[in-house]
């Protein structure tokens, strides 16, 4: 399941969420404030490709460069 980062219109505060489907994501509220007034924010992703006994990180295979600015 995905986790989602989202940004409270109200209060502005920024938190994290797992949404399991697209009707979920209608339901999110603010855990600040309980605000249903939240945007979900573009972040950087972070996952792995499992290759056998090795890791590789995410873009390792698509020829990004390590100064894309992400951390």
């Amino acid at each position: 399941m995905p986790i989602y980062e989202y940004r409270c219109q109200d209060c502005k505060a920024l938190f994290e969420t797992i949404v399991t489907s697209a009707e979920a994501a209608t339901e999110v509220v603010c855990p600040k404030c309980s605000s249903s007034m939240v945007k979900k924010t573009i972040s950087a992703s972070s996952f792995r490709i499992s290759s056998g006994s090795n890791s590789i990180p995410s873009g390792a295979l698509s020829g990004c460069s390590t100064q894309s600015g992400f951390s």
